[in-house]
This record gives C-alpha cells, sequence and structure tokens, in this order.
C-alpha cells in the first residue's frame, strides 16, 4: 500500500488537518452518492479531530460513523471509545452505529456488526501503536489470521477484549486517513511506510492512504 505522509508541527495541527480533509471528503462523498461513510478508530486525537469537525458546515444529516474498533466494557463506561463518540457528537445529527460489544455473545454480535457495514467506506480513520498495532490488530493475535470475516474479537489486550474491524473490513476504505503523534510512534511509523509486515499496520490494505504525522512521530522521515 502506497503512503502519503503529511508533517505537521504537532497534534494540534494534525487534529486541524484531519477536520479539513474529514469535511472535503464528506461533502464530496455526498454529493456523489448521497451518504458519508466514516469509520472511526479510539484515541485522544480523534476527539480533538471532532473538536474541530463539529464546528465546520459538514453535512451531518448525511453522515454515517461507525466504529473500527471498540473495548468489550460496558455501555457509558470511560474506556469505551463510544462513550468519547457520543461527547464529541452530542450537538450534531450524524448517526452512530455502535459495535455491540455488551451482547452476551460476541462471535454473533460480531457478525451482525460485520452486516450492518456499508460496502465501502469513503474514509476510514486508523491510529498506530507503538508496538505497530492499529485498530485492535495486535501482534500476536489470531485476530490477524481471519480472511473470511468483516469484524471479529480479540484475545484479551491492556485488560479488555476487544471487537475490531478485521484486515478484509478495513480493505473496505476508499481513503485511509493515518493519525499519528508522539514520538513513541517513531519506530513504528518508520515501518509502515516501509511496508514492514511484522507489524499489523503494515498489512492494511485499501484505497488511498494519507498519513498525517506530527513532528515528533515523523523526525527524519520527511514529508509528501
Amino acid at each position: 500500500m502506497q503512503h502519503e505522509l503529511v508533517t505537521l508541527p504537532d497534534a494540534a495541527a494534525l487534529a486541524s488537518r484531519a477536520a479539513d480533509i474529514v469535511a472535503g471528503l464528506a461533502h464530496s462523498s455526498v454529493a456523489d452518492h448521497g451518504r458519508f461513510r466514516f469509520a472511526v478508530s479510539g484515541g485522544h486525537t480523534p476527539w480533538a479531530m471532532f473538536a474541530e469537525l463539529t464546528e465546520m458546515d459538514v453535512p451531518w444529516s448525511s453522515t454515517e460513523i461507525f466504529q473500527v474498533d471498540e473495548r468489550v466494557a460496558p455501555d457509558g463506561d470511560a474506556v469505551r471509545n463510544l462513550t468519547h463518540l457520543h461527547e464529541s457528537l452530542d450537538r450534531v445529527p450524524a448517526q452512530v452505529v455502535p459495535m455491540p460489544v455488551t451482547d452476551a455473545d460476541l462471535e454473533a454480535a460480531a457478525g451482525a456488526y460485520a452486516a450492518r457495514l456499508p460496502d465501502a467506506f469513503d474514509v476510514v480513520h486508523l491510529g498506530l501503536g507503538p508496538d505497530g498495532h492499529t485498530a485492535s490488530l495486535v501482534p500476536g493475535d489470531p485476530v490477524l489470521d481471519v480472511a473470511d470475516r468483516l469484524v471479529a474479537v480479540t484475545d484479551p489486550y491492556q485488560g479488555h477484549r476487544r471487537m475490531t474491524l478485521t484486515f478484509p473490513g478495513l480493505a473496505r476504505a476508499a481513503q485511509v486517513l493515518w493519525l499519528i503523534a508522539g514520538e513513541d510512534k517513531r519506530d513504528a511509523l518508520r515501518k509502515l511506510l516501509a511496508g514492514d509486515r511484522s507489524i499489523p499496520a503494515a498489512r492494511v490494505q485499501g484505497g488511498r492512504s494519507t498519513i498525517l504525522a506530527d513532528a515528533a512521530a515523523a523526525e527524519g522521515l520527511g514529508s509528501t
């Protein structure tokens, strides 16, 4: 997968540029096919992006927001990505499609969520962990080898099982937008750009790929 790397001074500038890109893609998607389908990962950087987006001209009533991944935890729990999504979007009429991680049968719930996914996402937002994970596709997890499902449930990671889009699920992205901040991501970012499949992130496939990285993460890598 070829990546366009854009280096920005800091996390605030990264969030602002991401918001500009997403707003533009939202308008073009709605003009082209009537909906904007956006899949979002967790983390602090997307919260900052949404804070900017909610102040912008975005076709929210035609926007569907899906989750890339989610921790198995109760509704309203602070560790849930959904909790922060609702907090970020409480003033706009976007439709949020939550992962059903409170269902008793998580495997069946993953299948049900997969059935709700669009044939293509207009944008999939991804982050990058220092260990090279993205979404909840972490090194060594059996989910990395799932090829016949769009959504799956992981082994425990940092105290929680996760529901996540698999590599086939992520491959439905017309545009992948990576937001990467912090010097602890520098080595993983180098491997991602090199296509080093020893890290899960480098196995992601999709349409176009744009990496927005702050100066700390991208030191010595330049920009395109």
